[in-house]
């Protein structure tokens, strides 16, 4: 059976969780789950995303909300402390999935529909949506021998959150010109705690691979190439 080390955060800034991300893919060449809630609210922007036409920029300078950069595509997110992250990183021939972005996507969904039974949750796109609603957000970084997937779940929506984003140009067919109170939902909803969740996750990848859990002190980080950096 293949082997995944599971590594728990807690109330780490989606920052350091990019940083320790970036060096797992890139300096490690085992398979990762990365789980982490409570981080600060920040903006996280794709490699190439453009924040004069993403962001609305005087309010996020006002406001002092960080913006950071990751290394990976994608779109433009708001995250805070009820954002649930959940990061996999494989060997491109651990699993038996083709490493191109549709076919990790359609796994990473069975792994989450398995897990969780919620009604209506699906793929859709790029998004994981519950009936025609948005709840997670992906974006994915592909290399010679390993591949990235990060998603950001949705545990409660602020609506006060979205008067940082602009709507993007860029947007999935699915969520025509909804504003973002109609087009997101909280998995709070659906769940007592974001821990059920989580702990659904686990049972779920301890059916599917030798799972060992890891804490970051068990790691040692060796030198790489850092691309994930704070803008502003």
């Amino acid at each position: 059976m293949t082997s995944l080390y599971l590594i728990n955060l807690c109330n780490v800034p989606i920052f350091q969780q990019l940083q320790i991300e970036e060096a797992l893919l890139r300096a490690d060449d085992r398979n990762f789950c990365i789980i982490n809630i409570g981080s600060p609210r920040a903006i996280v922007m794709g490699i190439s995303s453009k924040a004069e036409s993403l962001l609305e920029l005087q309010k996020v300078k006002q406001d002092q909300i960080p913006v950071i950069r990751r290394f990976s595509g994608g779109g433009t997110v708001i995250v805070d402390e009820e954002t649930l992250f959940i990061t996999f990183i494989f060997a491109k021939d651990s699993l038996n999935v083709t490493p191109f972005p549709e076919p990790i996507l359609r796994w990473s969904s069975e792994v989450y529909e398995s897990a969780w039974k919620i009604p209506h949750f699906h793929l859709r796109e790029n998004d994981y949506v519950i009936q025609d609603r948005k709840c997670g957000g992906n974006a994915q970084y592909l290399q010679k021998d390993r591949w990235l997937h990060h998603t950001s779940f949705l545990w409660n929506f602020k609506q006060e959150n979205m008067q940082y984003l602009q709507l993007p140009l860029k947007r999935p067919k699915y969520r025509l010109d909804r504003s973002h109170e109609h087009f997101l939902c909280s998995l709070q909803d659906y769940r007592k705690s974001v821990h059920h969740l989580i702990e659904e996750v686990e049972k779920e990848l301890q059916k599917r691979f030798s799972l060992q859990k890891l804490s970051l002190d068990q790691i040692s980080f060796k030198e790489h190439r850092k691309t994930v950096r704070l803008e502003f």
